[in-house]
């Protein structure tokens, strides 16, 4: 099979409904094989198709990873690569597939969470310089929605970085998505120390549309703040 006629396999297995399926049925190629195509999805106009992507994206690696440690991190570099101003690209998917990869991999989140946690962070002075701010809402989004994941699956890791502040300050964003996202996360982690910041938008009906055990769902703004103040739903 050429690269033209997996591309367009691939693309069109994306669309099923079942992820167990998909991987059960991408189980059929070599794995590097797929990789490309993966990367492509990540930009499909179809949203299911973008975040089947990511989900494969953390099936795929991790598992690579315990064959090949030095392949997987070339995958991640990619995704790296794709985030720096430098590679003339956007990186559409890449905060998401990173955390998913990680949040399946010690390995890989002992190597390269530091470097998505510095995509909230400014640069310091010269000599402290490890921050790689992400500019662009869309990105912010993507890399919200990583960290919640992470946190989801590893909250005591997650707060051992002590990212709640870093978190926090996308509450003054003016993308309703960032907020809302932003709030998720400070759900997960606990929010004790700025709950009066997050009750600002207890009545905001800004539509989210979040991706969670494997499915998309449509929640406002007011509800997010609602499970982040509720500690029965802390668990997202």
């Amino acid at each position: 099979m050429n690269r033209r006629q997996l591309k367009k396999e691939v693309l069109n297995l994306l669309q099923e409904s079942s992820l167990e399926e998909i991987y059960q049925r991408l189980g059929r190629y070599p794995a590097r094989s797929l990789l490309n195509p993966l990367f492509i999805a990540l930009c499909h106009p179809v949203e299911k198709v973008r975040w089947h992507a990511v989900c494969c994206f953390g099936r795929l690696v991790p598992a690579m990873a315990e064959k090949d440690l030095e392949a997987a991190r070339m995958v991640m570099r990619r995704f790296l690569w794709m985030l720096n101003d430098e590679s003339g690209g956007i990186g559409w998917g890449a905060p998401e597939a990173l955390a998913e990869i990680m949040c399946h991999s010690a390995q890989l989140r002992k190597e390269y969470l530091h470097m998505l946690l510095s995509y909230m962070r400014e640069d310091g002075e010269e000599l402290y310089q490890d921050g790689n701010y992400l500019e662009l809402p869309m990105l912010q989004r993507g890399l919200l929605w990583g960290i919640g994941r992470l946190c989801l699956g590893h909250r005591q890791e997650m707060l051992e970085w002590k990212i709640i502040d870093e978190v926090s300050a996308y509450l003054e964003s003016s993308d309703l998505h960032v907020v809302g996202l932003a709030i998720w996360c400070l759900g997960i982690l606990g929010v004790e120390a700025g709950i009066e910041q997050i009750k600002r938008f207890a009545k905001c009906d800004e539509p989210l549309r979040l991706f969670l055990g494997n499915d998309i769902h449509e929640i406002s703004v007011a509800e997010i703040v609602q499970r982040a103040l509720d500690p029965k739903e802390c668990n997202g």
